[in-house]
């Protein structure tokens, strides 16, 4: 080590022991012939022994161990291979439990008022929403909470899911959990991309059965707001299945169906949308070119359903308009790029896609006149 720096002191770290403990993994990658500390980071100066795309990939699973992540640079004709302490940020869970809290009771409010509740005059029939609420928060839960395994099995960094309340006609804007630093390989990115979806639409199914063998109350105002011409294939056929009849859905039925719309939303394969993920790690880079023209495709179905079917399209255009900017970002690239998926998750992406197609309605809404 340049005595020099080392003098420096040992900073946030002890050098010695970092750089004893790290070597025999860079040096698989990159031939050192020199190392400086700078008190809170050390510098490997080497000649890369492969793709230089590929080192940060080789050298992220065995430096998360031990707590350091690494990046390389070419300075001043040569290149530097940067290992530095990952800071660990603390979660701040109150946060998580504040905003489910709140879209507890805002998703209730909607499913009383779903069941015909006299909330100006009884307070109480709040909790004739609490069904609505139980099956529409598994439903979303259920999605997050699957990435969030999913992304802590193949050693990423995620938050537990923030639920968004917010005053639409479900009560919330649904939910979310936060990535940070890298995705190691497509692999991951295609496993933690592709478990939301499908347990999310399990959970949705189940929660349609449960609905639909439920009595639907008599005043119901999405009676007239999901026509049975917006009811996505993969509903319609549970409803034959159970032998469901009538035009009023229950409450914990229409949670279901908001289940699989918000699947087959996630399932665009575009940007970094869980559909986005998984094309990305089915196809490399090739997939941006899906990508690009998903929010034209969109943007054709809503005219098509506006001046063609002289219906609402507008919830098409919306989304057009907002993959536009979200899939122009683009999409970050795995640290194993090189390393292609198995079969078997070409497999069940392909049957995840399908599935996505099975939750799609071409006018999922009617305004209620």
């Amino acid at each position: 080590m340049n005595q020099e720096n080392h003098n420096k002191g040992k900073g946030i770290f002890n050098a010695e022991e970092t750089v004893s403990r790290l070597y025999p993994y860079i040096v698989r990658v990159f031939d050192v012939y020199e190392v400086q500390n700078s008190g809170e980071a050390l510098y490997f100066f080497g000649t890369p022994r492969t793709n230089t795309e590929n080192i940060t990939g080789e050298l992220w699973e065995p430096l998360q161990q031990f707590g350091f992540g690494c990046t390389l640079k070419y300075e001043l004709g040569e290149y530097v291979l940067l290992v530095f302490p990952e800071k660990k940020a603390k979660e701040k869970t109150w946060i998580n439990l504040v905003l489910f809290i709140a879209t507890f009771f805002t998703t209730m409010v909607c499913g009383a008022w779903m069941s015909g509740a006299d909330l100006e005059n009884d307070l109480f029939q709040l909790f004739r929403g609490l069904p609505f609420t139980l099956a529409i928060m598994a439903v979303l839960g259920s999605h997050e909470m699957a990435h969030y395994v999913m992304a802590r099995y193949h050693g990423m960094k995620a938050s537990l899911p923030y639920f968004i309340p917010f005053p639409t006609f479900i009560g919330t804007m649904g939910a979310l959990i936060r990535y940070r630093g890298p995705v190691p390989s497509r692999k991951a990115l295609f496993d933690v991309g592709v478990a939301g979806p499908l347990v999310g639409l399990f959970m949705s199914v189940a929660v349609t059965v449960i609905g639909l063998n439920l009595e639907a109350s008599a005043v119901n105002p999405f009676s007239k707001f999901v026509m049975p011409s917006g009811l996505p294939p993969l509903f319609v056929f549970i409803q034959n299945l159970v032998g469901a009849t009538g035009e009023n859905l229950h409450p914990v039925a229409f949670a279901g169906w908001v289940g699989m719309f918000v699947t087959l939303l996630n399932l665009l394969p575009a940007g970094q949308l869980d559909g986005g993920h998984i094309l990305r790690a089915m196809l490399g880079k090739k997939a941006e070119k899906i990508s690009f023209m998903m929010p034209r495709v969109l943007f054709l179905i809503g005219l098509y359903v506006i001046y063609w079917l002289k219906e609402d399209g507008f919830i098409w255009i919306s989304w057009a308009l907002f993959l536009w900017i979200f899939a122009a970002i683009g999409h970050p690239s795995p640290l194993h790029d090189e390393v292609e998926l198995d079969k078997k998750r070409i497999l069940l992406g392909i049957i995840t896609f399908i599935l996505g197609l099975l939750c799609f309605t071409l006018i999922p809404f009617k305004p209620i006149p």
